[in-house]
């Protein structure tokens, strides 16, 4: 029987993928399935692409509304951290953490497991297999496992993980790929195993993209990845393993850092919960805004100030505050669902290169300038990288055609031949499939929207593809320009 084993790089973008940054990872993609037109979700931040990537979800749909984000079950005026403590307060209190059926019941619900190791965030790991405990299988991170008595026997076997300083993270990293190949791969034996690279993310945050550290960040994660294969090869396991190389997002270069909160708060909207205040969650390249007792009046004063700002990008807003002049609907990018932002705005970018040559700048809330972030509608940011290679795919193909981490789940399980629990947003990835159509009709829209604010005319458009039903957001921008 098959396996499938998925190999994430965070924060990879395809044009990163050359002979000379990362030569592993370019001579698997010679000789496998290339998929050039591969987004992210929106925000394109880590844990809501986790969660797409293990439910087939848009982020309305799974309840991850960011790194950052806000729970009105739980609390209506505390921002939540989705960190591993957190996440298991809001299953505790609330009852829900995901509310899509994910990877591991899907699989555990016909007899099958699923295993993740991931060397970064906590939440990162936890978010994999939270309840592992019920359904099997394994989360697996340097500081806990689910089920928490696994950790203590990778400890004992494995030792204490490294730390990820100094940069680049090569020995976490390694560590993460010893776990996998000896305990999860050769004695677990899941149905699908996935390691996750907290680089080259670590060091593109800390140098920027394109960095000599960022770049060597590259060179490690390949070497690790050229591990894993080496291993696969020597233990006969290639010719009976899907290998899917995944990324959660892209990157851009920050311009300029902006504390978005206080600036909210001394435009006359305090951070409280009670009748006029508005709830900032900051997300790194974008903004998530939640209106006390989502009163329309002050979503709509929230959102002009916004227009007004030379930073403002798109803007959506959801349907429970109705539709704000000038913004575009939740729903376009994914986002509308029980946990949605009354307001989610993208900060605004551009095209310049950054010092070492790479596209794209933004305003963002957390990194300086020259430092790399993420979580915006930059195109540059809401392409990532994916590739696939093994006995179900093509060889040697490129596919131009709009894919996403929604279609991850769906393809996986469509490999292993196990139904969904529920309907999921993403499809199945057939043109990558050996003998799949070369390419699947697809189609490109433009959304726009317009307001009169003071200093001129807010202008945004939000451009997104679709392949039948399951749409991509491609990009996102605004402008505040001359009536």
């Amino acid at each position: 029987m098959n396996r499938v084993l998925v190999f994430v790089f965070d924060g990879l973008q395809m044009l990163q993928v050359t002979p000379g940054l990362m030569p592993n990872l370019a001579a698997f993609a010679r000789d496998g399935v290339r998929f050039h037109d591969h987004h992210s979700v929106f925000p394109t931040v880590t844990r809501v692409n986790v969660s797409s990537i293990t439910t087939g979800r848009y982020p309305g749909g799974h309840g991850i509304a960011g790194n950052n984000f806000l729970d009105r079950q739980l609390d209506p005026g505390r921002v939540l951290p989705a960190m591993r403590p957190e996440l298991k307060e809001m299953h505790a209190a609330t009852g829900k953490l995901l509310l899509a059926p994910n990877l591991a019941a899907t699989l555990s619900a016909r007899g099958k497991e699923y295993a993740a190791i991931a060397t970064g965030s906590g939440g990162n790991a936890f978010l994999h297999n939270p309840h592992a405990e019920q359904v099997g299988g394994a989360a697996i991170h340097p500081h806990f496992c689910e089920p928490a008595s696994l950790h203590e026997r990778i400890i004992s076997r494995f030792g204490e993980w490294p730390d990820f300083a100094p940069l680049p993270a090569e020995s976490r990293i390694a560590r993460g790929v010893d776990i996998l190949t000896e305990h999860v791969l050769e004695e677990l034996d899941p149905a699908v195993a996935l390691i996750w690279s907290l680089e080259p993310d670590a060091s593109q945050h800390e140098a920027g993209v394109g960095s000599e550290l960022g770049n060597r960040a590259l060179a490690a994660a390949d070497r690790q990845f050229g591990r894993l294969l080496d291993w696969l090869e020597r233990n006969g396991r290639s010719s009976q393993t899907d290998v899917l190389v995944a990324s959660d997002h892209g990157y851009s270069t920050a311009s300029e850092s902006l504390d978005v909160k206080s600036m909210v708060a001394a435009a006359g909207f305090p951070p409280t919960a009670e009748r006029g205040g508005v709830i900032v969650a900051s997300n790194g390249g974008s903004v998530l805004f939640y209106v006390a007792k989502r009163d329309r009046a002050v979503a709509g004063r929230l959102a002009a100030w916004l227009m007004e700002q030379p930073w403002c990008g798109a803007t959506v807003s959801s349907e429970a505050v109705g539709g704000l002049d000038g913004a575009l609907p939740a729903n376009l990018v994914g986002i509308e669902g029980a946990r949605a932002p009354d307001i989610a705005m993208s900060f605004a970018w551009d095209p310049a290169p950054n010092a070492n040559g790479y596209p794209g700048r933004i305003y963002n809330t957390s990194k300086q300038p020259g430092q790399g972030n993420h979580g915006s509608m930059s195109p540059y940011e809401q392409r990532c990288a994916f590739i696939a290679r093994g006995p179900s795919f093509k060889s040697g193909a490129d596919i131009h055609n709009p894919s996403g981490n929604v279609d991850v789940m769906p393809t996986i399980l469509s490999l292993l031949d196990v139904p969904p629990l529920e309907p999921m947003d993403g499809r199945v990835l057939e043109e990558g499939l050996a003998g799949g159509p070369s390419a699947m009709p697809h189609c490109t829209d433009t959304h726009t929207a317009e307001r009169s604010v003071a200093g001129g005319v807010y202008r945004q458009a939000i451009k997104v593809s679709r392949v039948g039903s399951t749409t991509y957001v491609d990009e996102g921008g605004a402008s505040l320009g001359a009536a």
